[in-house]
């Protein structure tokens, strides 16, 4: 009987191996380039480009692995990464001046345009920026 389940044991071990390997990626592919309009808490209105990119090597079945990029004009480039589940894409950026402690987590939901083309609207909530801040996006 100890024989038979030392023989069943890499059995089990090797399929449980085999179950746990990545699966092609599957979803939606947001990778492209937005215009973006925000309104933060701290800072009021601005505009920017946000550039998405999908790391399709490290992304499986509805979950996608993406480099994200936002660009504000008289602020800088905020370089960070997401991961969505869906329609659904959580994002952290940095702003590449640390001094500042401009960086966050983002929340964003996609959607299509009438004409096919990819949206989001995101809500971000920044902990050291100013003592605290949060805000918006809609690209």
């Amino acid at each position: 009987m100890t024989l038979r389940r030392l023989t069943l044991l890499p059995l089990l071990a090797a399929s449980a191996l085999a179950s746990a390997a990545p699966q092609p990626y599957t979803g939606a592919d947001y990778s492209g380039r937005y215009d973006c309009q925000g309104l933060d808490d701290h800072e009021g209105p601005y505009a920017g480009t946000v550039t998405l990119a999908l790391v399709r090597e490290q992304s499986s079945g509805r979950h996608g692995a993406y480099r994200f990029e936002l660009e504000v004009p008289g602020y800088g480039r905020y370089p960070g990464q997401a991961a969505s589940n869906g329609a659904q894409m959580a994002i952290h950026f940095v702003l590449t001046d640390p001094s500042t402690q401009d960086y966050g987590t983002g929340i964003a939901t996609f959607s299509k345009t009438r004409d096919g083309r990819w949206q989001f609207r995101k809500w971000y909530y920044q902990p050291a920026f100013k003592g605290g801040n949060f805000g918006s996006e809609t690209c």
